[in-house]
């Protein structure tokens, strides 16, 4: 399912954790879907019972990773991740950190991949606060997007 906006987002995950399902949240770009992708949105899945993946829009992709990226546009993003049965809700997110859509969702497990610092995760605090937690997560090693951009470049 497409959320249209920050609204929408913490509107659904409100009504699963009132239906008693525990909220799993990530974010990320996910240009190129890939098998690392795929088995990351999987493993965090099973940390709960729903989950909301928060894209960046194509503007904040293009800020942080410059301007070739995105490869594909969000709302396509937005439709190949929604039809991937572990995950449940998608929104498109245009800030440069997800802060702010962490602090609408307040998910009950935020999840991130285990390349980022413990305290370098955006929203850790927000879901602590609230007694949830937070979970690194493995990086499947060998899969990147980067690696697939630069693949068909040789």
């Amino acid at each position: 399912m497409f959320l249209a906006s920050r609204t929408d987002a913490a509107e659904w995950a409100a009504r699963a954790r009132a239906e008693g399902r525990r909220v799993v949240f990530t974010n990320g770009v996910f240009d190129l879907l890939h098998p690392g992708h795929v088995r990351y949105l999987q493993a965090a899945r099973a940390e709960g019972d729903t989950m909301i993946v928060a894209i960046n829009s194509d503007r904040s992709v293009s800020a942080i990773k410059g301007p070739t990226r995105p490869i594909t546009p969000q709302h396509e993003r937005a439709e190949v991740l929604g039809a991937l049965r572990c995950v449940d809700a998608v929104v498109v997110f245009d800030e440069d950190t997800p802060f702010d859509i962490i602090s609408a969702v307040q998910p009950d497990v935020l999840v991130k991949g285990a390349d980022w610092a413990e305290d370098k995760i955006v929203g850790r605090d927000v879901v602590e606060a609230r007694g949830g937690r937070v979970v690194r997560m493995p990086i499947e090693q060998g899969w990147s997007t980067t690696g697939i951009i630069q693949k068909t470049k040789l």
